[in-house]
């Protein structure tokens, strides 16, 4: 008997950055859209979606530490037959391995929430690692960097399954990405501590709401957080671990901007009826971007069972 109780539950974040160096123009759009596909396709109900934005007035920002609260409070409420969602569209980022010296090599993905805390794919696994067993966290992350944005999960579409193929980017563009430098740069001029080491610094700033990546001492960080027989993320992301996602504001008109990954993600469940698995939703969204000129390639990570499972069914 189906349970009538599952819940549909989601977190929207769109960080715009606004009057800084960093301002984007469309992430808001892209949320507040995607908001109204969860009512009107999937049957969320309104009172199950937080929003969480940057815009000017906002009560609550989507600081990390907001960011985090907000995912373990979802989390906390899931039961198995649930189904969990995470929308992000802002800034990612690479942060150097801080790992054993034979991973020298490996840099490690993080979103950027609107104070810098940064959110890691350590994080997303330990929270993905909370879910109960039969529910579903799917991530959608459209935001640079973003593949491999939970930590071991399984590669299902992204740079070792298939090719990618190189086109014109279209013009009224930015892509959604802080350079690591310019991040640990500006945390550095409010600790005033001078160290190489940068977990310094987010730890001084952030404390206990820091990234796990942060919290372990380097010759712990290959076995401290595993990942669970039992898996249940779902990362759809915006582009590859080492590419781009774009930010498009045509003709500087602030309303129509929107993120190319979150927008083709939309445009595909608009032109297409029925259930789409996760997979076609991504091979579908890849489609549309490579029509559309974008030079980024959206990705797929989960179990092969959730790879071929309804997209938020």
């Amino acid at each position: 008997m189906e349970n009538t109780q599952t819940k549909k539950l989601a977190l929207l974040v769109g960080c715009n950055y606004p009057n800084t160096p960093n301002e984007l123009h469309g992430c808001i759009n892209d949320v507040l859209a995607m908001e109204q596909v969860l009512i009107s396709r999937f049957g969320f109900d309104p009172s199950h979606i937080q929003l969480l934005t940057d815009a000017p007035g906002s009560v609550v920002m989507p600081t990390g530490a907001n960011i985090k609260g907000a995912l373990d409070h979802m989390v906390d409420q899931a039961e198995p037959g649930d189904v969990l969602y995470f929308h992000y569209s802002g800034h990612g980022t690479r942060v150097p391995s801080i790992r054993r010296p034979h991973t020298f090599h490996r840099q490690d993905e993080a979103i950027v929430p609107c104070d810098f805390n940064l959110i890691t794919d350590m994080d997303f696994r330990n929270i993905v690692n909370r879910v109960p067993n039969g529910a579903t966290f799917t991530i959608l992350s459209d935001s640079c960097h973003s593949g491999g944005l939970i930590d071991k999960e399984k590669e299902q579409i992204g740079p070792n399954s298939l090719p990618t193929i190189s086109n014109f980017t279209p013009t009224a563009t930015k892509s959604k990405i802080i350079p690591f430098e310019s991040i640990l740069l500006h945390l550095s001029s409010i600790t005033q501590i001078h160290t190489p080491d940068f977990a310094t610094h987010f730890l001084e700033l952030f404390g206990d709401t820091a990234s796990l990546r942060f919290q372990f001492p380097s010759h712990e960080l290959d076995d401290s957080i595993p990942m669970l027989h039992e898996d249940n993320g779902i990362l759809l992301s915006g582009c590859q671990a080492n590419e781009t996602s774009a930010d498009m504001n045509p003709n500087g008109n602030e309303g129509k901007a929107y993120g190319a990954f979150s927008n083709a993600v939309q445009i595909v469940l608009k032109e297409k009826n029925g259930e789409l698995s996760n997979k076609e939703v991504v091979l579908m969204a890849r489609d549309v971007l490579q029509k559309q000129g974008f030079e980024q390639h959206p990705c797929l990570y989960s179990s092969d069972e959730h790879a071929n499972s309804s997209f938020l069914k």
